[in-house]
């Protein structure tokens, strides 16, 4: 018979992908973790994580367990919730994967009402260049800039955002405002470095004007916000980063053909997480900072 007290440090270890991080959570110390973990797979007869490095990543034997574990947990937390009133069942860790943008122009403002209201939640933002996979169970839920097309996922549509061209005052003083896409030749132009793009919804500058290229480059949004705000080029931007910046100027966003391209967020969730209370707090979250931002920039 299986130990809950051993389900509960896999599950600690499995969502944290580290030992040391589950102890400190679970407030024990990593020799008692790995004893638990090694006697836990010894009663399954079978091996739970690859390797024994810092990074520990589930088996597909792991990946079982950690479905019937989570099950079990959910039910657990809620009937502790039905029988005592209390919601035992909003604790907890959750791994989001976001794109750079959105963690910091849009989820970073709005983190402390998220934790004043669910305090027992531990929430993960991980921005990495690429997204993590809830398919693979590297994230537990990520938001994403396309639908997914396959993996056992709950999938929704959390929202479109604008994307325009962007200048500061300071550049336009300087080098003049283009009148017309044309115009756009004779100018420093900022963007992503092609062979980097980690998702083709973010090579879009040949939207605007088929064979534009950007002379100045990054993988990172926010350094290529950056690099327009302080007079180094016109970029495009998304509206919900841009409109918080009064250096910025849009630029080409009226007329008969304005440009402005539009882009959607998708929120991915693994299908063994959905019915989590945790991942539901976060999801409501992520779907009011959504509704705040098309608010902010509309």
């Amino acid at each position: 018979m299986l130990d809950w007290d051993d389900l509960r440090i896999f599950l600690a270890v499995a969502r944290t992908r580290k030992i040391a991080p589950a102890a400190r959570t679970l407030g024990v110390d990593a020799t008692t973790i790995g004893r638990r973990l090694t006697r836990l797979s010894s009663a399954l007869e079978a091996d739970l994580f690859e390797g024994g490095g810092n990074d520990r990543r589930l088996t597909p034997h792991g990946q079982a367990l950690m479905r019937h574990a989570e099950s079990a947990e959910s039910a657990a937390l809620a009937a502790m919730e039905e029988v005592t009133g209390e919601q035992h069942a909003l604790s907890g860790q959750v791994r989001l994967s976001v794109a750079e943008g959105f963690g910091t122009w849009v989820l970073a403002p709005r983190i402390a009402d998220f934790h004043a209201r669910h305090p027992h939640i531990g929430l993960d933002i991980i921005t990495a260049s690429g997204f993590l996979n809830p398919s693979r169970r590297e994230a537990d839920m990520a938001v994403m800039l396309a639908r997914p097309q396959r993996g056992r996922l709950m999938v929704r549509k959390l929202g479109d955002y604008t994307l325009r061209l962007y200048a500061s005052h300071s550049y336009l003083e300087e080098n003049g405002t283009p009148s017309c896409v044309d115009d756009l030749r004779g100018h420093s132009l900022t963007g992503y470095v092609p062979e980097f793009i980690f998702a083709p919804e973010l090579d879009y500058i040949d939207e605007v004007e088929s064979g534009l290229e950007a002379q100045l480059r990054s993988t990172s949004i926010n350094v290529q916000h950056s690099m327009i705000r302080h007079g180094a080029g016109i970029g495009i931007l998304p509206d919900f980063l841009a409109v918080q910046d009064s250096q910025l100027r849009p630029l080409l966003h009226e007329g008969e053909k304005p440009i402005a391209i539009t882009r959607s967020f998708w929120l991915v969730i693994h299908a063994d997480m959905r019915r989590l209370a945790r991942i539901d707090a976060v999801a409501k979250w992520l779907e009011e900072c959504t509704l705040q931002l098309n608010r902010a920039t509309g």
